[in-house]
């Protein structure tokens, strides 16, 4: 124990170290991810067709991939300040226990009151749409951490804001949905009946639990028939991925700060938000030839679309009202089964993350949420932080590396994305502790029909 005296327990950037820029990685990609398509047209969607929808400079954020830092606003710079910067942790207990030569680091997302990592663009663009004068936001939310983290924001900056929650989510996590209103949001369980797009679904799929793309369909409606109001989105956009590289720019400054090399990189996988936000500076030391690394995204086995999905155009909503994204898909039907709890539902990927995939600069493997709440608990007894059931999924696959380096006796060092907490995860813990919770894997013939509604047309092939 006595690299005790070396390497701190905590790394904590000073105030004055917080990023002031984001990393923009798509300048510096070789390939660039694959434009977003009008699905009238199929052709690319311009900066005036997407400012219908998204705030003014949101839009530039998302269309620019040639600057390769975009400066942070001092608001938001000062925001920022009251939780950040975050902490890379030395999991030197979790190393103890495993018996391992790795070395263990994990970066630390939820020292604030929406528990995650989310807060991070919720501000940036919460901020953006107060800049240009709106009245509110409209959004979905699956586990309901960036429901929170958007009505934090929109508290702080004074706009209304509207929560499209996906159902099983609403019904599962009550007290997700009451920090949600207590910072003013109006919350609806997805689908509703208060969308054409709600009422379609349900007429088309009646009692069904919802899905992300559920939700988004619901909340891009909602803009659509409110003046002054923009639809905001909590990852799988390039905006979003821009925002959390503050995670990344962050973790990357703490361990040269002490000159330390991560020889593995591991976040959990959903939209992308969390894992790009992480894996992006060092990435970008990767495509311009200046470093390697090994980089795991990590996602459920009920939902797997890297791992499973098709590198296709497909629609990022179950509505089919919103712009065709390339990406890794199981098809914007594809609704995952109502028994599982860890988060990370939605059908698609980035794009960013997707061409990285697709490009073999990063792997990608599923796991099962028996598993993943299996390590939670490993990882909570021992490093006191009850971990959120998406972070736990990227714990999974850092104890099974650190469990190879013990069989191997290689002193890798291994930094994963700890999203956040996972506190009001409560009832899924209660069925793994019961011994209820069941493990769920899609069928081909399931997923089959998800690819099924991916729109075929020139150049879609899969």
């Amino acid at each position: 124990m006595a690299e005790h005296t070396k390497i701190p327990y905590k790394i904590y950037l000073e105030e004055n170290e917080i990023p002031t820029a984001w990393y923009n990685l798509r300048a510096d990609m070789k390939n660039k991810p694959a434009p977003l398509l009008n699905p009238g047209t199929l052709r690319p969607m311009t900066a005036q067709e997407l400012q219908d929808v998204f705030c003014d400079e949101l839009v530039a954020q998302e269309l620019n991939d040639t600057t390769a830092y975009i400066p942070i606003p001092q608001e938001i710079q000062d925001f920022y300040k009251m939780y950040r910067p975050s902490p890379l942790v030395r999991a030197y207990c979790l190393e103890e226990k495993l018996q391992t030569p790795a070395k263990i680091y994990y970066k630390f997302e939820g020292n604030n009151t929406s528990g995650s990592h989310k807060l991070n663009s919720a501000i940036a663009q919460a901020y953006y749409a107060k800049k240009q004068g709106l009245k509110g936001v409209t959004t979905e939310t699956g586990a309901g951490q960036w429901g929170t983290a958007l009505s934090m924001a929109c508290s702080y900056f004074g706009l209304d804001c509207l929560v499209y929650m996906v159902k099983v989510s609403y019904e599962q996590k009550p007290f997700r949905r009451e920090v949600m209103r207590t910072y003013g949001a109006t919350v609806t369980p997805s689908p509703s009946m208060t969308t054409e797009v709600g009422k379609k679904i349900l007429a088309e799929h009646p009692g069904t639990t919802g899905s992300l793309g559920c939700a988004i369909s619901e909340a891009v409606e909602a803009e659509s028939t409110r003046d002054g109001y923009r639809y905001v989105l909590g990852s799988v956009l390039n905006q979003v991925l821009l925002h959390q590289t503050i995670i990344g720019l962050e973790t990357k400054a703490a361990l040269d700060k002490y000159k330390i090399v991560p020889d593995i990189i591991i976040g959990c996988a959903g939209g992308g938000s969390n894992l790009g936000g992480l894996i992006s500076p060092f990435v970008g030391e990767m495509v311009r030839g200046e470093r390697n690394y090994r980089i795991i995204a990590v996602e459920p086995a009920s939902c797997p679309s890297f791992t499973r999905g098709v590198f296709a155009y497909d629609f990022c909503d179950t509505g089919k009202v919103c712009p065709l994204a390339k990406m890794y898909t199981l098809g914007s039907g594809f609704i995952p089964s109502a028994n599982h709890a860890g988060g990370l539902r939605y059908h698609g990927m980035s794009p960013v993350l997707s061409q990285l995939y697709h490009d073999g600069i990063m792997e990608a493997i599923s796991v099962e949420q028996s598993a993943v709440f299996d390590a939670a608990v490993r990882f909570a007894r021992v490093e006191g932080i009850l971990p959120a059931p998406e972070s736990s999924h990227a714990i999974r696959a850092a104890i099974d590396e650190a469990l190879k380096c013990k069989e191997t006796g290689e002193e890798k060092t291994i930094v994963f994305g700890l999203t956040g907490t996972g506190y009001f995860d409560m009832a899924a813990y209660e069925k793994y502790n019961n011994g209820e919770m069941q493990d769920y894997i899609p069928g081909q013939e399931e997923l089959q029909k998800g690819f099924d509604g991916i729109p075929r047309f020139p150049g879609n092939e899969f």
